[in-house]
């Protein structure tokens, strides 16, 4: 394995030695000088760390607070301190100034970070800056500047190399980074390193590294293996592959799983799902992880592989307890199956949390009806996370509905079983008593945002 890595960071090459590839690419920065990248929250929530990283899935915003050092090898990466060329200020530094965005400075290279990554990614308006911050409150002149910058220049300086390299492995003492570029390769790893993590983004390894210092001494990165990155349209539905990122996953799945789309758009911020990936998000098993009951709604499949072969299973049978799974050890999530409907459905999602997009869900929910001519309802799944150990279908109101006139009496009776149905947990996001009133009021809030819907 090489014994340094190679980056460019603001156009000029580095070769970095000593240094742990489990260090945080922000902790690099700031020891090396680039002390303009700012620590705020180390868990991806504020944004004070942006930067614009160029890889495998072209120029994106990234925290660099989650984002392990080789998970870098060969990007070009580019901090606040690098726009400025011969003097004169980048268009968005330009922009926030003009606007009078920045108060007390802290947040204001995360800002300018993330609207200079939107210059490449095409993203316009407000929402480029959903996962920034401000303490001040100056939220009115920032969303001005926002809209202000426009495409890059046709001789835009700061991404000017050919195309990177593909990553590389990196290894420092007893720990190892490990970039394959095939499936098997990450399969053959995995069994000869039998406690070594997989990650494709890292965005939870970055969190658990951070608040509670959790190394794993070899890392196994996924993201430059292809066959997990497809995305096929069968007869049967779409296949997603595992280490599709949620930002490729909004691009590329044009309309063909509406629920999960919506949910998307408020899951976590963009720096997050730029990074983060569907299989990563099911497999850390977290009872409020957002996809989980949209993909549980969707009656959806996952595919399990190994060096032994593959396995399919229903999502509603993957998880087995408090952030436990069925996924052996040496098996990846390979890909996840939505099937197609036989016929058009009712359906719905909903994220209640203290923030929108960016904050863990109190309590997700997402359902999914048939219903026959005369309004019968013919199958149901309603699946919820945030009220149990896992995420959970309500098993036995779906049966209760099944048979039944969609009317206001039976959504009213279906919501007072589904209040009793969980057992919560208080935390600081919700009390249990809450959390059950959301379970039921959010299936009546279903039933009336689509009883028009039924009776056209």
């Amino acid at each position: 394995m090489a014994q340094s890595l190679r980056v460019w960071i603001n156009g000029s090459e580095e070769r970095i030695s000593g240094v742990a590839p489990t260090t945080m690419l922000l902790d690099y920065l700031r020891a090396s000088g680039r002390v303009g990248t700012k620590e705020g929250c180390a868990e991806g929530d504020c944004g004070a760390c942006t930067v614009a990283v160029r890889g495998e899935r072209g120029v994106q915003a990234v925290n660099s607070c989650i984002v392990p050092l080789g998970a870098v090898s060969n990007y070009e990466i580019v901090t606040a301190e690098g726009l400025v060329r011969n003097g004169v200020l980048h268009p968005v530094q330009e922009a926030l100034a003009r606007a009078g965005g920045s108060q007390c400075g802290y947040c204001t290279p995360g800002f300018v970070m993330s609207l200079f990554a939107a210059q490449y990614s095409g993203e316009r308006g407000d929402g480029v800056l959903e996962g920034n911050l401000c303490r001040c409150t100056g939220y009115l002149p920032i969303r001005e500047a926002a809209r202000s910058p426009s495409a890059p220049a046709a001789d835009d300086p700061y991404f000017t190399s050919t195309q990177p390299a593909e990553a590389a492995d990196y290894s420092v003492g007893d720990e190892h980074f490990f970039s394959p570029r095939s499936l098997k390769g990450a399969l053959e790893l995995l069994s000869l390193h039998p406690g070594a993590k997989p990650i494709a983004g890292g965005t939870d390894v970055g969190v658990e590294l951070n608040k509670v210092g959790r190394r794993n001494a070899v890392l196994v990165s996924l993201a430059g293996v292809p066959e997990l990155r497809r995305l096929t349209e069968t007869a049967a539905g779409l296949e997603l592959g595992g280490a599709l990122t949620l930002s490729e996953l909004e691009a590329r799945l044009g309309g063909r799983v509406p629920l999960l789309e919506t949910m998307l758009r408020s899951f976590a911020a963009r720096q997050i799902r730029n990074r983060a990936t569907l299989a990563g998000n099911l497999a850390t098993a977290s009872p409020v992880g957002d996809l989980a009951p949209v993909l549980l709604a969707c009656g959806a499949r996952v595919k399990l592989v190994s060096l032994g072969g593959e396995r399919t299973v229903a999502l509603s049978d993957f998880f087995t307890g408090y952030r436990t799974t069925v996924q052996r050890p040496g098996e990846l999530i390979a890909s996840v199956t939505v099937p197609k409907p036989d016929a058009p459905r009712l359906e719905a999602v909903y994220k209640v949390g203290k923030r929108g997009a960016d904050d863990i869900s109190t309590v997700a929910a997402a359902f999914s009806l048939e219903l026959k001519a005369d309004k019968i309802v013919t199958s149901a799944r309603l699946a919820y996370g945030g009220v149990a150990a896992t995420p959970v279908r309500a098993l036995e109101v779906e049966q209760f509905l099944i048979g039944r006139p969609w009317t206001e009496r039976t959504a009213a009776e279906a919501a007072g079983r589904l209040r009793g149905l969980f057992t919560p947990l208080s935390d600081l996001r919700g009390s249990a008593e809450y959390r059950r009133a959301l379970v039921g009021n959010l299936f009546e809030k279903f039933f009336y945002e689509h009883s028009a819907e039924v009776a056209a």
